[in-house]
C-alpha cells in the first residue's frame, strides 16, 4: 500500500495536468494509431466472521484491508489498410484478501495469485490483426480503448495472433464483464464454469479466427496453457497441453429499437494440460489412509471440457443479463476458478433514471457448485490451487454483490461495492461473509 499511494499522485498529477490544459482526446488519435491509459484502485475489507475450521487455503476469519493496483497503456496502430497491431504494458500489484484463497468466486477480478505485492510491469496483450471484408457495408468507430477512430467493414474474417485475454473475444457481455468498471466478482467478469486458459494473470498466447457477417458472429481460439495449475507460464503440446475454445453470437436479437433488443453467445470449450483426476487421487490415497493430493496424480494429455452461454438484454435505462456454464469435473481445474457449475443473473439500472447519466448501479446473484468428483476430492480434505479448507460440509457458494458507480469527473470513477458470501469455498461450516469495497477507475 506504501508504494501504491505514491503512485497513485504521479497519476492524479498528470491527470489534473492535462485537465489544466486542456488536452483533447481527439490529439492522441488518428486514422492511424490510438493512445489510451486507465489505472485502477480496489482496497477491500470483510468483517470478521465464525468458521468451525479453516486450512491451508482458507479464507481468514480476520485480516486487514487488502489493496489491488493496476495501471494499463493501452496502444493500438493500423499500419495498412485492414490490418493492426495491439500493444498493451501493464503494471500490477497488492493483495487480494487472504492472498486471493477461500472463495471460487473471489471477490476482486483485478487482484491476481502472485506473491509479491510490489506492482511490477508486463506485457499484457501484444498481438497482430488482419481482417478480410466480407462486404462493402461500413460503420463509423469512434476512439476509443484498444479502438481507431474509422471507418470500416462492418462485415469481415478477423485472423489475430500473439498474446491476449481470451475474454477479450469470447464470453463477453455489455453488462457483466470488466471488473474495473462493472461488477467487482471473478465468477461475474464470465462463466466461471469455463476453465479458460490463462497464466496467472489472465493472458495466454495463441491464434483467434473470426467471422462476423451482419448479426452474427463465430469464433474459435487455439491457444497455450499453463505449465502448472494456475501457473505463471505457458506452453504449448498438440493433444496434451492446449485449449480450444468455439462460440456462436447473434446480436440485436428481438430488436425493438437502438435501445432495446438483446445479445446471446452460445460457448464450447476443451483443455488439455498436465492435469490430475480427482477419482484417482482419492483412489490412491485410500490405499495407505493418506489425504488425496491432487498433483500426485497428474498427466498430459488429460482433458476438461464444457459449455457456457450468457444473454444480455436491454431494456433503455434497465438492463438485465444470465449466465450458464458446466464443465465435466473429472480432472482438476486449471486456469480459472475452482466452479464445476455456475449461475448468475442481474440488473443494471442507468443514471438516467436519477439525472446522473454517467452514473450506474447494478446488483447481482451467484450460485456456484462443484462436480462429485471434485466435491469428494475437498471433503477428504483434499486441496486445490484456490480452495480447500481441510474438510467440507457441502453447500453451493452463493453471493450477492452490489456496486454504485459514481462518475466524478470526465475521467474519474468511483464505485462503492457490497459482497455477501455464503459457504464460502462451498462449505456451510464457514460464513457468511460481509464484504465491501471501494474502486477508484482513472480513464482518458
Amino acid at each position: 500500500m506504501k508504494k501504491i499511494v505514491p503512485t497513485l499522485a504521479i497519476f492524479l498529477i498528470i491527470q489534473s495536468l492535462s485537465a489544466q490544459t486542456n488536452i483533447d482526446s481527439t490529439l492522441l488519435s488518428s486514422k492511424k494509431w490510438s493512445v489510451h491509459w486507465q489505472a485502477t484502485i480496489i482496497p477491500q475489507y470483510h468483517f470478521n466472521f465464525n468458521a468451525a475450521y479453516s486450512g491451508d487455503n482458507s479464507l481468514q476469519t480476520s485480516e486487514p484491508t487488502r489493496t489491488s493496483f493496476s495501471t494499463t497503456l493501452f496502444l493500438k496502430y493500423k499500419p495498412f489498410k485492414n490490418a493492426y497491431i495491439l500493444f498493451n504494458p501493464e503494471a500490477a500489484g497488492g493483495k487480494g484478501l487472504s492472498k486471493t484463497l477461500g472463495i471460487a468466486g473471489f471477490s476482486n477480478g483485478e487482484v491476481y495469485r502472485v506473491g509479491d505485492p510490489t506492482p511490477k510491469p508486463f506485457i499484457g496483450r501484444l498481438y497482430w490483426e488482419q481482417r478480410i471484408p466480407l462486404s462493402n457495408k461500413m460503420e463509423k468507430v469512434d476512439d476509443d480503448i484498444n479502438q481507431i477512430a474509422e471507418t470500416t467493414h462492418k462485415d469481415y474474417i478477423s485472423v489475430i495472433a500473439g498474446k491476449f485475454s481470451l475474454t477479450d473475444f469470447f464470453d463477453d457481455s455489455q453488462i457483466s464483464h470488466d471488473p474495473r468498471t462493472q461488477f467487482f466478482n471473478w465468477a461475474l467478469m464470465g462463466n466461471g464454469g469455463w476453465d479458460y486458459p490463462a497464466n496467472t494473470r489472465g493472458y495466454t498466447m495463441g491464434v483467434v479466427l473470426q467471422a462476423l457477417y451482419k448479426d452474427l458472429a463465430a469464433r474459435t481460439a487455439l491457444t497455450t496453457v499453463p505449465i502448472e495449475a494456475n501457473g505463471p507460464e505457458l506452453q504449448f503440446k498438440w493433444g496434451k497441453a492446449m485449449g480450444f475454445v468455439l462460440e456462436l453470437e447473434k446480436t440485436h436479437l428481438f430488436q425493438k429499437n437502438e435501445r432495446q433488443f438483446s445479445t446471446v453467445h452460445i460457448g464450447y470449450y476443451i483443455n488439455y494440460a498436465n492435469m490430475g483426476n480427482y477419482q484417482q487421487s482419492i483412489a490412491n490415497a485410500s490405499l495407505f489412509g493418506a489425504t488425496p493430493n491432487i498433483q500426485s496424480t497428474r498427466q498430459y494429455g488429460r482433458s476438461k471440457w464444457g459449455f457456457y452461454a450468457n444473454a444480455d438484454n436491454n431494456f433503455g435505462p434497465l438492463h438485465f443479463f444470465i449466465k450458464a456454464s458446466i464443465n465435466d469435473g473429472k480432472n482438476e481445474t486449471w486456469a480459472f476458478t475452482e466452479i464445476d457449475k455456475s449461475f448468475t443473473t442481474g440488473f443494471q439500472w442507468d443514471g438516467e433514471l436519477w439525472r446522473r447519466s454517467q452514473d450506474k448501479f447494478a446488483i447481482a446473484y451467484i450460485n456456484n457448485n462443484l462436480s462429485n468428483n471434485h466435491k469428494s476430492y475437498l471433503e477428504k480434505g483434499g486441496y486445490g490451487f484456490l480452495i480447500g479448507d481441510g474438510t467440507l460440509n457441502y453447500g453451493a457458494e452463493q453471493i450477492i454483490e452490489a456496486y454504485y458507480s459514481m462518475h466524478v469527473t470526465k475521467q474519474i470513477f468511483l464505485s462503492p461495492d457490497y459482497q455477501f458470501v455464503i459457504n464460502p469455498a462451498y462449505n456451510k461450516d464457514r460464513g457468511p461473509v460481509h464484504i465491501i469495497g471501494c474502486r477508484l477507475h482513472i480513464e482518458f
